[in-house]
């Protein structure tokens, strides 16, 4: 079962384009170093709509190689065709990633059942664990609970990064998942709230620049102490507000090439 802190991975580029291998293995370096539970590379903060193929197959190559196992790297695999979805999926399953981060399908507006039908045909022909990605502010489609816990019962599909901000419909998923399905959180802003009532973690964009204080943070929550996680999230909060004054991963890329 999924639980803790799982950092959505930042590429770091060099001024011609390219992908700045050198930064992105310090990065990963650092993350593993400030204790975090897992990584998650090529995912919407690691820009992978604009990735080649070739670029995400070392990013995630890169990540696997660095974390040799210790902690498990969850591939962002996602796309708006099935057929993309699992042809990346078996190529992350390869090379060695032990699960997907799979969004919903973008631009399409899928129904329901689409949505069904499109994860649950990914899961069936690749059989590589999965986080399913509900995220409307991207997708502009949203996972209705009874969606999700319908998808919760296949064995492959084994968590979600629940984005939607909305925390009615995030509580009544918190009180009816199947216990050995992960509720993470996708927004670090609502960490707190959403552990606090049930949750199992986070996959955060802080993390790029706060590994340390976000798993302390997490780790907190997860053991019951509220209080003291309270006050890391007062001192985090001005961060996770700045970090969306711009479309993400603009002020997280920002911030960190300012403090090297």
């Amino acid at each position: 079962m999924l639980k803790g802190l799982f950092t959505a991975l930042i590429t770091p580029f060099n001024h011609d384009g390219s992908i700045d291998l050198g930064a992105y293995k310090a990065l990963v370096e650092l993350q593993m170093e400030q204790g975090v539970d897992g990584l998650v590379p090529v995912g919407t903060t690691g820009e992978s709509p604009t990735l080649s193929s070739s670029e995400k197959d070392l990013l995630i190559k890169t990540a696997v190689e660095l974390s040799a196992g210790k902690i498990p790297v969850i591939a962002g695999a996602g796309s708006n065709s099935t057929k993309s979805a699992i042809e990346a999926t078996i190529k992350a399953r390869d090379l060695g990633a032990q699960m997907t981060l799979q969004v919903v399908p973008y631009y399409n507006k899928p129904s329901e059942e689409g949505m069904y039908r499109h994860f649950t045909s990914i899961a069936d022909q690749t059989e590589l664990p999965m986080v399913l990605y509900n995220v409307p502010g991207r997708s502009s489609v949203n996972m209705p609970v009874g969606l999700i816990l319908r998808l919760a019962t296949h064995p492959m599909i084994v968590a979600v990064k629940e984005a939607s901000g909305n925390m009615s419909q995030i509580l009544e998923l918190l009180r009816n998942r199947p216990s050995d399905f992960s509720i993470l959180s996708g927004d670090d802003a609502l960490t707190l709230p959403m552990i606090a009532g049930g949750g199992q973690g986070v996959i955060s964009v802080a993390s790029n620049m706060f590994p340390k204080k976000m798993a302390e943070l997490t780790h907190l929550l997860l053991d019951g102490n509220i209080s003291d996680a309270r006050s890391i999230h007062q001192f985090l909060y001005p961060f996770f507000v700045n970090q969306f004054i711009e479309t993400n991963p603009v002020p997280i890329k920002t911030y960190m090439a300012a403090h090297g």
